[in-house]
């Protein structure tokens, strides 16, 4: 890209670039260059926008974590409606069809993005722990409609759906989880909640 020419919207379309990366080569492929590489801009671009490589990372992350924020709004005013079962099947697929598993290997690869990401999330891997929040905020919402027990402890029932998820979807190389099997495993961690 020849230099003088002003970029629209470049902090969104390096973090896309970076996305792309992420999604298709992995957290150890991805560099300042593979990402200005990839967003067909100089590599100075990122620099000027960022104080460094793991400064990018860390905003990249946050970025994403909030566009989690219209999933949660969903997922929160799904209660009461369809199954419980069904709409945490929905969300979970929602979750992790996107980068979330992506960004969760980003975090444990680099050690200076995840204390960088510790001012913010001081426990925790951040996309699990904002997905942790949102069943927890949905499974509370349902316990008070009486669509799930009064005695039902949300609290750990939402940790437990989100790492038996994550451990379905880890896989980036291979074929996504189909729905029934996410289904199954919602319908059974919720087997003594679900009224």
């Amino acid at each position: 890209m020849p230099t003088g020419v002003a970029l629209r919207d470049v902090r969104e379309q390096l973090f896309d670039a970076a996305e792309r990366v992420l999604l298709r080569d992995g957290p150890s492929v991805l560099t300042s260059r593979a990402v200005t590489t990839e967003a067909g801009v100089a590599k100075g671009v990122l620099h000027r926008h960022f104080a460094d490589f793991d400064a990018f990372l860390a905003e990249f992350v946050r970025d994403r974590v909030g566009r989690m924020d219209p999933q949660v709004a969903a997922l929160r005013e799904s209660a009461g409606t369809g199954t419980v079962a069904g709409n945490l099947t929905d969300a979970l697929i929602g979750l992790f069809g996107s980068a979330a598993v992506a960004i969760v290997a980003l975090i444990t690869f680099r050690d200076e993005l995840r204390a960088r990401l510790r001012h913010t999330w001081p426990a925790g891997v951040p996309v699990l722990t904002e997905a942790v929040t949102m069943i927890e905020g949905y499974l509370g919402a349902e316990r008070e409609l009486g669509r799930i027990a009064s005695d039902a402890e949300v609290e750990m029932l939402a940790p437990t759906l989100i790492g038996t998820a994550h451990l379905l979807f880890a896989d980036r190389t291979g074929p996504a989880p189909e729905r029934d099997s996410v289904r199954k495993m919602v319908t059974t961690v919720l087997a003594g909640a679900v009224r």
